[in-house]
């Protein structure tokens, strides 16, 4: 039995980019929903820092690997691809299926307490891009709104300990190592 080769990480991550851009979410839409919970912490704050942040939280492989399970059943929702009665559930993102806030939450976990009960904020507000994707359209985004939850929701939590880092006066290699350690998982 041979060993099968794993897919490099630079393919993973392009991957998800690419399937967040082709179902119309662009980085600076989730940016601002960052921006929108994390400015009245902190009235300095730019949209440069939440698109950094928003981008540091796609380069970690459990993010990336939710986006690409739940766009696939999205799209595959949208094509009739999926068995009944799991096509008419997702097809409607029947509201007790609940699997699609699973898949989110469960990414939301590795930035801790203040990415969760953003992530629960962002899921029943639905502020932003989320809203927009929330309604029924051609498009199922039955998993694509609660992943923008999450990667909005990690983003904000990532962002707001960078800048108590900083508040602190911790020394950048500090500050860096740290968030290399967060892109573990």
């Amino acid at each position: 039995m041979s060993k099968k080769e794993s897919v490099h990480s630079d393919i993973v991550e392009k991957a998800a980019r690419d399937l967040l851009k082709g179902r119309g979410v662009k980085i600076q839409d989730i940016a601002k929903i960052v921006y929108e919970m994390q400015v009245k912490y902190t009235p300095v704050l730019t949209l440069a820092e939440c698109i950094e942040s928003v981008d540091r939280v796609l380069e970690k492989r459990e993010i990336q690997h939710a986006i690409l399970v739940g766009i696939e059943l999205d799209k595959l929702a949208e094509q009739g691809k999926l068995s009944e009665p799991l096509q008419s559930i997702v097809s409607s993102d029947e509201g007790l299926f609940g699997v699609d806030e699973t898949i989110a939450l469960g990414s939301v976990f590795g930035y801790g307490s203040i990415a969760v009960t953003t992530f629960g904020f962002l899921d029943k507000e639905k502020t932003g891009i989320i809203k927009e994707l929330d309604k029924k359209g051609t498009q199922t985004n039955t998993f694509l709104d609660d992943l923008v939850c999450s990667i909005a929701a990690n983003a904000s939590s990532r962002l707001a300990h960078r800048i108590r880092d900083r508040e602190e006066r911790l020394r950048d290699e500090k500050i860096h190592i740290r968030d290399q350690e967060e892109r573990i998982g």
